[in-house]
């Protein structure tokens, strides 16, 4: 059976309200060899989903980022039914502070694109999903970027500062091109943010597939671009860290890219 947008998004929205949402800034936090945080919800979402998963289409086996580096990695070397890219719960640092940015997201990879995409808030209950060529929604309806947006002196950033070179970071405290700048700690919801234009601008020094997976296909299928820094694809399936410079249209992408190339 075919996945169905709808029935991943009933999955995730199951397993986000019985284990992420109890756990809300009542959990102890732990931490990674790399240094980032990891909590009891993050591994529980992750045995949750993958349960129902492998339920629902046992031959798509799921790469998660709660497991080692030689697991995920062996499952981009050989996947040839596709592979589910999950992330259980992105901006773990806000959950267990009790700040309220984070979500769940799923992309499914075939062929070295990613044909499916869900990120969930179950905070705001804001399912946002996309299907390659067939367009991205937000609970079910369509989404497209606004068809007005602000020109680049009058938009918002979402700027991740602590992970660009320091002399773009430099330039962009000291002289930004945009009216506003914003960085909220869920990189697979600032996507989301960028498509619905909400915040007009993004850009980010290093991202993991896991990160930016589902967010770009919602982003390009709401009529976004992106690219990284260096002016290339952002979906590369690798565990390689990529860059993120992306906007809500492709006339402001360019007027952003321009400034960050001068």
């Amino acid at each position: 059976m075919k996945p169905s947008l709808e029935a991943l998004a009933r999955i995730l929205k199951e397993a986000a309200c019985a284990e992420l949402l109890p756990r809300f800034a009542r959990v102890e936090r732990g931490f990674k060899a790399d240094g980032s945080i990891v909590t009891e919800a993050d591994t529980a979402m992750q045995a949750r989903v993958l349960n129902a998963l492998q339920e629902g289409w046992p031959e798509i086996p799921l790469l998660g980022e709660e497991m080692s580096t030689a697991e995920q990695q062996a499952l981009l070397a050989d996947s040839p039914e596709g592979l589910w890219l999950l992330d259980p719960l992105d901006g773990t640092s806000n959950f267990a502070a009790g700040i309220p940015y984070f979500c769940v997201s799923l992309a499914l990879l075939r062929g070295g694109e990613v044909v499916l995409a869900i990120i969930y808030d179950p905070l705001r209950d804001e399912c946002f999903s996309a299907e390659s060529g067939n367009g991205a929604r937000l609970n079910g309806e369509p989404l497209h970027v606004p068809p007005q947006l602000p020109p680049l002196e009058r938009t918002m950033g979402l700027v991740d500062f602590k992970r660009l070179a320091p002399a773009l970071a430099a330039r962009l405290a000291s002289a930004p091109p945009y009216a506003s700048q914003r960085s909220f700690g869920s990189g697979a919801l600032d996507w989301c943010m960028i498509a619905t234009g909400r915040c007009h601008l993004y850009l980010h020094g290093g991202q993991k597939l896991w990160d930016y997976a589902a967010g770009q296909l919602i982003l390009k299928e709401a009529g976004g671009h992106a690219t990284t820094l260096e002016g290339e694809p952002v979906l590369m399936p690798a565990l390689a860290t990529r860059s993120v410079a992306a906007a809500s249209s492709r006339d402001l992408y360019n007027r952003w890219s321009a400034w960050l190339s001068e």
